[in-house]
């Protein structure tokens, strides 16, 4: 009975979870319409930070409960499968294209983040305490506030151009208000999924090391994955670019800044085997690869094809196939 109740939850979540991202996407876009915005600028604040959320809550309980791997771990596979999954089925389902001050600002300045997490991490992993401090913390926070600094005056630059935008397709008060009920739908569905399929796995006797793994790793970028297919299907490429690209530094700036902030330090376990030091290595360079490989694919052809695509998704693949190898070994 208990099995069946779950299976209900979990189909009311997923329910819930498509519908919040139908309403946020459409909601967000007439919003950019009336503040006379690109929709790529809500997709990088509002609608990041919004998908984001499930992150940050994952962050503050994993240091709540002394698991510094859960926290970096989080950042660093929400950002791989943000790029290598969701743009990868979103250009599957769409070809998206890349606006060219997108290619020349935006994922620039996504590069560098990456860049500077990566370093920060390497020297973590070498230092003799193996330690994240508040230094480092504030460092990825001041990254944060050059990117929030480029969105303020990209903002007011596009106000002052008066350019035409689209009619918008809702008041400003119901835009904003299905966006905040798409947002609210899509982080509590999501929560739904995740909890009901946790418990069904862990009733037909599924280790809680694969459920991390599969379900709680997965389910914290359903937001992210949902939003990405709703927008591909709607044509809202700017939305979707703008959330996976806003999604990713917000993962790295303050889903790890903040807490490591507040808390002071963030210790991850060092390997001890040689398979889990490829790994944590691995890690670090596919994030990398994942942000050059949207960087370099969007240059070319000022889009994201087909083609481009699958690339990105046989990358995921092999790479998960590898983690998944790792925990089992």
């Amino acid at each position: 009975m208990d099995i069946f109740l779950q299976i209900i939850l979990l189909i009311v979540g997923f329910v819930i979870l498509i519908k919040g991202a139908d309403w946020m996407i459409d909601g967000a876009s007439s919003a950019a319409s009336h503040f006379k915005v690109s929709k790529l600028l809500i997709g990088l604040t509002i609608v990041a930070f919004g998908t984001s959320a499930p992150e940050l809550a994952v962050s503050f309980a994993s240091l709540l409960n002394n698991t510094s791997d859960v926290l970096l771990g989080n950042v660093i596979g929400s950002n791989i499968l943000n790029i290598l999954l969701l743009i990868g089925i979103g250009a599957v389902i769409r070809p998206i294209k890349i606006k060219k001050e997108t290619i020349s600002k935006e994922l620039p300045l996504l590069l560098l983040i990456t860049a500077t997490f990566v370093v920060l991490f390497l020297g973590t992993i070498f230092s003799e305490n193996h330690i994240f401090t508040r230094a480092s913390a504030g460092i990825t926070l001041l990254t944060f506030c050059v990117f929030m600094f480029y969105i303020i005056t990209t903002a007011k630059k596009a106000r002052k151009a008066d350019k035409e935008v689209e009619k918008p397709k809702f008041k400003l008060g119901l835009s904003l208000l299905l966006t905040v009920i798409g947002l609210a739908g899509i982080i509590g569905g999501a929560e739904l999924v995740v909890n009901s399929a946790t418990t069904i796995a862990q009733a037909f006797g599924v280790s809680d090391r694969i459920i991390a793994l599969t379900i709680i790793a997965f389910g914290t970028s359903l937001p992210e994955l949902v939003t990405t297919i709703t927008a591909a299907k709607k044509n809202e490429t700017e939305l979707l670019v703008g959330n996976i690209i806003g999604s990713n530094i917000f993962n790295i700036c303050i889903v790890l800044g903040l807490p490591a902030l507040i808390f002071g330090t963030v210790s991850p376990t060092m390997p001890t085997t040689s398979i889990e030091t490829i790994s944590q290595f691995l890690d670090l360079g596919i994030m990398a690869l994942a942000a050059v490989l949207l960087f370099i694919f969007a240059k070319t052809g000022k889009k994201i094809s087909r083609a481009e695509g699958v690339a990105m998704l046989i990358v995921f693949t092999a790479y998960y196939s590898f983690v998944i190898y790792g925990a089992l070994v």
